[in-house]
């Protein structure tokens, strides 16, 4: 039973209202890029809008979907009402003052400095101010989350810890954590600059805090999709899951692998010495096993679910699967797109092979490929499994949802190769226009136009989505059934404490980081050399 429908809709509804509007300004970035434009030159308004398209898409638009997520697993699976329901409304006050206070100087143009800050380049101190309430609002989930699964062990001591929640609370510590690192670069280094409290910024220190952030993020943004995998595609399916230890497993693991790697974004940068680079790259490798655990433990689920619905022969099963259930589509087109997006990741991981697409499109492409196909992808499935039981009505337009998910994933795809392709030709990402008159630049021409056309599709598949939930607000009132998660063929009854716990993991979390951090960020900051004059971005204040 879910007593905090409203706080979960407000959570939901404000991630995909956000998520429109990001996906407009994605659209016409491409479009401006683009052989086709011809009059819309202004590389201001460019950088405005990618500055709030990515400030949207990487920290508000997932954070948000993650907390409303949580808080209904907090309530479906402990079987308990959320503890610090007025917390959680405060959190998602300040997530919502945090942002207001982030965009509008990006909307004046005092803040084009991209998701990533990118120091020396200064913006308006509100834009800084603005992602810290945000971040700061969404520690409150956190915390709440913590607070909860610990009243409810306290209430069942030694009882299995339901996989939802073991994973939910596993994705919040690993937001958590993974923060610091840009917080630390906000309150230490950006901030007192942007306030006039200091003349000069380390912007090698600067860029290695955000690295701590900036691939762990990544796994924050999938924790969402991953817990979908285990705890709700197998059900919608008419399955079970393989296994319950396998999947707390994946999920402890990314808690130790998603954290050490970042320095693998730094190849190029020579404040970081080579040898923290090829441990970075190493680690990231390492990133792969709870990835290649969860493709194992979900193909083998599906398979039972597939056999249970008469599928028979090494591979005649598949046929059996129920291919119209947009939960089956949705898994089957993410996985898809995670293929070939890790594919891609292995060059950008490899210490060698980076130095043939750094700084090219092929970063964008393998990115948007990860995040807005393959994970984003899920999000959908999770809004459209979540929907009934949030408003008590059905979702009747099935074609509608399936063709939706079959637009973004061709979309993606369009969108997405032609930019792999220009990576290898060497066209470089962050710029506004390109002079494709120059000799060369045909190629590159062609493949933004196909860039677009993905794009376009990409618009259409939101509104469809957008419009799919409007519409169910309004259906025919029905009592959904209670919700259930996904149960394992074989349930726990006892587990270790190692797999019913988190305090092992986060603590080599916490270690590995320092491991893995400690050395480079006390090296740069015993270097002055290292520290700049910032480059104001609308003016110094």
């Amino acid at each position: 039973m879910i007593s905090n429908k409203r706080l979960v809709l407000a959570h939901f509804w404000l991630a995909f209202a956000l998520f429109g509007v990001a996906v407009l300004l994605g659209e016409w970035q491409m479009f401006i890029r683009s052989p086709l434009s011809g009059w819309l030159r202004n590389a201001d308004m460019y950088y405005r809008s990618v500055t709030a398209h990515g400030t949207v898409m990487g920290y508000v638009f997932p954070t948000l979907v993650a907390m409303g997520f949580g808080y209904f697993i907090s309530e479906a699976s402990l079987g308990q009402p959320l503890i610090g329901r007025r917390w959680a409304w405060t959190g998602y006050y300040m997530i919502i003052v945090g942002s207001i206070a982030a965009v509008v100087p990006v909307a004046l143009g005092l803040d084009s400095v991209l998701y990533t800050f990118y120091p020396p380049m200064i913006g308006n101190v509100f834009y800084y101010l603005g992602v810290v309430l945000v971040v700061v609002g969404s520690w409150v989930w956190v915390a709440l989350m913590g607070v909860n699964l610990y009243v409810w062990k306290r209430a069942h001591p030694g009882a299995p810890v339901p996989l939802a929640m073991f994973a939910n609370v596993a994705g919040a510590y690993l937001w958590a954590w993974t923060a610091v690192g840009a917080a630390l670069e906000l309150l230490f280094q950006i901030i007192p600059v942007a306030l006039g409290y200091a003349t000069t910024i380390n912007a090698g220190l600067s860029r290695v805090l955000f690295s701590w952030t900036l691939h762990a993020i990544v796994y924050f943004w999938l924790m969402p999709a991953y817990i979908a995998f285990y705890t709700i595609v197998p059900r919608a399916i008419g399955g079970r899951l393989y296994s319950d230890s396998m999947a707390r497993i994946s999920f402890a693991l990314f808690l130790v692998f998603a954290m050490p790697i970042g320095i693998h974004h730094l190849f190029a940068d020579p404040e970081v010495g080579s040898g923290f680079k090829v441990v970075h790259s190493i680690f990231t490798a390492m990133v792969a096993v709870p990835t290649l655990l969860t493709v194992f433990t979900i193909c083998a689920s599906v398979e039972i679910a597939a056999r249970l619905r008469g599928g028979t022969g090494p591979f005649g099963w598949v046929k059996a699967l129920p291919w119209k259930n947009p939960q089956m589509l949705a898994l089957a087109l993410s996985f898809v797109m995670l293929g070939f997006g890790g594919a891609g990741g292995l060059i950008n991981m490899s210490y060698q092979l980076d130095s043939t697409i750094h700084n090219t499109q092929w970063v964008t492409g393998h990115f948007h490929l990860i995040f807005g196909g393959a994970i984003v992808i899920m999000y959908f499935a999770i809004a459209y499994d979540l929907w009934p039981h949030l408003t008590g009505r059905v979702i009747q337009d099935a074609r509608l949802v399936r063709t939706q998910l079959w637009l973004w994933f061709i979309g993606m795809i369009v969108l997405t190769f032609p930019w792999h392709y220009a990576g290898l030709l060497g066209m470089p990402r962050r710029m506004a226009f390109y002079d494709y008159t120059a000799p060369g630049m045909f190629a590159e021409g062609v493949s933004v136009v196909m860039s677009v056309i993905g794009g376009a599709l990409l618009v259409v598949s939101a509104l469809i989505f957008i419009a799919v939930l409007v519409r169910n607000h309004w259906a025919t009132r029905v009592e959904p059934e209670t919700f259930t998660f996904s149960r394992a063929v074989h349930e726990p009854i006892t587990l270790p404490w190692a797999l019913n716990g988190l305090g092992l993991w986060v603590a080599l979390m916490i270690a590995l980081t320092i491991t893995n951090y400690g050395y480079p960020i006390v090296q740069l900051m015993r270097m002055p050399e290292a520290s700049v004059p910032p480059v104001f971005v609308g003016g110094k204040p």
